[in-house]
Parts: structure tokens; sequence; C-alpha cells
């Protein structure tokens, strides 16, 4: 009967060994992105004019599981500090831009934030984590079946997904009190302009795809008024749609 406990204890730790060392593994793995994080800030605190990140912002990034906003085969670099392909021609951000995105917009724990582009979600998952609501919008349908089922399955009861084109914005939930753009336009969209709050910002990428971008907040006063103001030069795919 000992011997019989003994092998059923030995094939039980055995059993759970891969699940303790991924976990382990993954910890070790986020804890160094988010030394990247800090190490990225630290460089560019001339562009940003700050030397570290909203304490809250960067606990979201040490939380947030990103192995589980990759597909299977970019597991291992799920933690490097760089973009990722997710398929259909896009990608999940670099976890320094998105952390300074979510940082730019001065997230409230109440406020009701849009995003443009779900993707995989990561950015959604991380706005998520300090805002009281997130609407996110992706045009690509696969993507964004495939991120709904991926909130549901992780638990994220205050993120409200549609399919459709984000250039529009999500009109009948608005106003927002921030809006995240997570694909470069043109032009900041005048419906999305129309649909924040006063007393709000907007982060976006502005520029196109062969030339250079150039992160933007776009800020509206409590009067209405639009100020924009050039963060730093950043890359990230086209935003498609009708317009």
């Amino acid at each position: 009967m000992n011997r019989y406990i003994t092998t059923s204890l030995l094939i039980l730790v055995l059993a759970i060994l891969p699940t303790i060392t991924e976990a382990d593994g993954y910890k070790a793995a986020r804890a160094n992105m988010i030394k990247d994080i800090e190490q990225d800030v630290r460089e560019t605190s001339l562009y940003i004019n700050k030397e570290e990140l909203d304490a809250r912002v960067m606990k979201a990034m040490a939380t947030v599981p990103r192995h589980e906003f990759v597909p299977d085969s970019q597991l291992a670099s799920a933690y490097e500090n760089r973009p990722l392909p997710i398929g259909h021609g896009q990608t999940i951000s670099q976890p320094y831009i998105v952390a300074l995105m979510t940082d730019l917009i001065d997230l409230k724990s109440g406020d009701k934030v849009l995003e443009i582009g779900t993707g995989s979600g990561y950015q959604a998952a991380i706005l998520a984590e300090i805002a009281g609501s997130v609407y996110t919008i992706e045009i690509i349908e696969p993507l964004g079946e495939a991120v709904k089922e991926r909130f549901e399955r992780l638990g994220y009861k205050n993120i409200n997904t549609r399919i459709g084109d984000g250039y529009y914005g999500w009109e009948e939930e608005s106003p927002f009190d921030a809006i995240v753009v997570t694909a470069t336009a043109s032009h900041i969209p005048p419906p999305l302009i129309q649909q924040l709050k006063p007393g709000g910002h907007m982060v976006i990428p502005v520029g196109s795809r062969f030339l250079t971008q150039q992160l933007v907040l776009a800020s509206k006063s409590k009067s209405g008024r639009m100020t924009t103001k050039q963060i730093l030069p950043v890359r990230f795919v086209p935003l498609t749609g009708e317009h």
C-alpha cells in the first residue's frame, strides 16, 4: 500500500512539474520584460518628458500574461520587448509602446476607454486592468472572433468587443474618457474626435506605412478645443477600412 501511494505521488509530481516550470519561466520572463520597458523609458525620456511610467501602468504590464495573447509559434518570444506577428498581417505591439500609450492617456479607475484595433487583445487587457470599462473594435473578423473567446476564457468582464471599422468609433457608447488607436492613420479620424469626452486624451500613430510615423497625443480641453503633441517616432500597421 505504501509503495502504491509513493508511486502515485511521484506520478502526480511529474505531471504537474512542467506546469510549475512553465509558470516560473513566464514569471522570470515577465520580470525581464519590465526591466526592458524601464530601460526604454530612460532612453526615450527626452521624447516622453519623464523618467518612469505610472506605477499603475507598470503593475498592469507585470500582471497581464502576454503569452496568452500570442500564437503558439511565438510563445518562446512572448515576453521579448518587440512586436510579434499574430496572423492576418497584424502584430501585437512592443510592450514598451503598449505601456507608453497607456501612460499617455492618464487613465482613472472608472474611465471608459475606446480602443481601435483589438488585434490579439493585449492592449485592451492592459487598459482593462486600470479603466472601468474598455470598448474595443477589430475590423478583421477572425481576430475579432478569437479575441472575444480569449477575453471570456481569461475572465475579463469589463471588455466589450465589436467587429467593424474603427475609423467611425463606437458612437452609441460615446463619449469616452480616452481613446487608443493601435494602427497608423494619415490623420486623426473626425468621428473619434467627436466621441472623445472634453478633458479626455487620445493616443494615435499618425503617418503612413512607408514614411515616418509619429505617436501623437491629442487632448480635448473642457471647452472642446483639440490640441496635439508629437511624442516619438513609431511604426504601426495601417488602419484599414472603407475610409
